[in-house]
């Protein structure tokens, strides 16, 4: 059974959600299905990531260090990976909050990057082998 069934994240606009947050989850081997009022990517059958239109359009963004989502840290198996994750998310129109480098604060090996979306939603990848 996985640690978490599913994430759903409300979004201003589908479609660029959508376009902002496929090649990222394709990139990680996820599987998109599109519906209606969103679409979900699927890891292993089991594990889904949610974009839906937001029941308030235009109340966003979210502000990073407000109650709510602070952020998700993808786990890869290497920094070149992050650097590759980090460039496709740019690519698709991700802002840079702090591109790839090493975080000696968390440990000397911890190497990340963080992204955020149009609608304030915060992610990060990250390499962590003393965590393997």
């Amino acid at each position: 059974m996985p640690l978490f069934d599913h994430l759903g994240v409300s979004v201003d606009d589908v479609a660029r959600a959508i376009a902002q947050y496929d090649p990222i989850l394709t990139a990680l081997g996820l599987e998109r299905t599109d519906a209606d009022d969103g679409a979900s990517w699927y890891a292993d059958g089991e594990t889904e990531f949610i974009v839906r239109q937001a029941r308030e359009p235009h109340a966003g963004p979210h502000r990073h260090g407000h109650i709510g989502w602070q952020h998700l840290a993808f786990a890869v198996g290497s920094r070149d990976e992050v650097d590759r994750l980090h460039t496709i998310a740019v690519d698709a129109g991700w802002a840079v909050i702090r591109a790839p480098k090493l975080y000696p604060r968390f440990n000397d090996h911890y190497y990340a990057s963080f992204v955020e979306d149009d609608n304030g939603i915060r992610i990060e990848f990250m390499h962590n082998p003393g965590s393997d």
